[in-house]
């Protein structure tokens, strides 16, 4: 447990220009130690490596995306080149020239080690380096600075097997430290003060020796293989109803869908024709709790789905040839 962790702002720092020694800036205003870790804005990183672009916003998003998220109008949350999904493509308008498009680094990491490194050559000094950026997170408000570059920590602690203070075996803790970094970094930086460098004192045992940098921030990014929840809620409704499109028409409907539908009720039947089920019986709420429960199950899959009451006690449910 850390006993105790001290977080500077680095005040004074200049407008940052394409070509700017970011290091020589920094070791300037900061009182570096072996072992602090310096928190780097994004933003001054960009523009020190000219990641400034000329056209709309809208246009520097598509280039900058390999796929879209969720949109909502004109926002949109994209997947980056990075792995980072995020509103925007993290592109920014904020403080350039009218007409021009603040992208993000291209490889965040190699940035964070290559002013890890020039630190080191410059002031003696070993650092870790931490390159945060805003992101909302999903399920709650606001925004929160997390780490998109890393250089010269771990990035992520592994607690699993170890035990809790009950004697409770840890299988699932792994803290993302890089986040918490830029997260506590943020406390003291602050966009409306023009501060982009803090420096933490206090975590020594979370920096790697010279020459060792770790795996990055990149090591934070869940693959698509352990994402439950890959894309927004309309667009996860929308591929599942296109992945049921091919070219020759709608595909059927797999009948497993309805298993167990009718095990608790008696004398209900079903009769599945092209796009549509009917269900008859001899009680008419019997056949139409049936036939409503059938069309939610229906719609839980993407289809389009109406019912309709027939004469006596029958109710048909339809499914759209192309449902949406």
């Amino acid at each position: 447990m850390r006993k105790h962790l001290e977080v500077f702002p680095v005040t004074g720092l200049p407008e940052v220009a394409a070509g700017d020694n970011l290091a020589e800036l920094i070791g300037q205003g900061a009182d570096l130690r072996d072992g602090d870790v310096v928190s780097v804005t994004s933003k001054i990183v960009s523009k020190a490596e000219g990641r400034l672009t000329h056209g709309t916003r809208q246009e520097a998003i598509d280039a900058e995306l390999v796929r879209v998220v969720a949109q909502r109008g004109e926002t949109r949350i994209v997947q980056t080149r990075h792995g980072l999904v995020m509103a925007a493509a993290g592109t920014d308008t904020s403080n350039t020239a009218p007409g021009t498009v603040l992208l993000l680094p291209i490889d965040p990491d190699a940035s964070a080690r290559q002013l890890r490194e020039a630190l080191k050559q410059q002031y003696d000094v070993n650092v870790g380096i931490v390159v945060t950026d805003t992101l909302g997170r999903p399920w709650r408000n606001g925004q929160t600075d997390l780490a998109i570059g890393a250089a010269g920590l771990r990035v992520v602690e592994d607690l699993r097997g170890t035990t809790d203070s009950h004697g409770n075996v840890l299988a699932v803790t792994e803290p993302a430290l890089a986040d918490e970094i830029a997260s506590a970094s943020e406390l003291v930086k602050g966009k409306a003060d023009g501060v982009p460098v803090a420096v933490l004192r206090g975590l020594g045992d979370v920096v790697l020796p010279v020459g060792e940098h770790g795996p990055g921030a990149r090591a934070l990014v869940r693959d698509a293989a352990s994402d439950m929840f890959s894309l927004g809620t309309r667009e996860a409704a929308r591929a599942a109803v296109l992945d049921r499109v091919t070219p020759d028409g709608p595909r059927e409907v797999d009948p497993a869908l309805w298993d167990g539908l009718l095990d608790e009720v008696e004398d209900i039947h079903l009769e599945v024709l092209d796009n549509a089920v009917t269900v008859f019986g001899d009680e008419p709420v019997a056949v139409g709790v049936i036939a409503e429960r059938l069309a939610v199950l229906l719609h839980a899959e993407g289809y389009g789905v109406s019912v309709r009451t027939g004469p006596g006690s029958e109710a048909t449910v339809t499914f759209g040839s192309r449902p949406r």
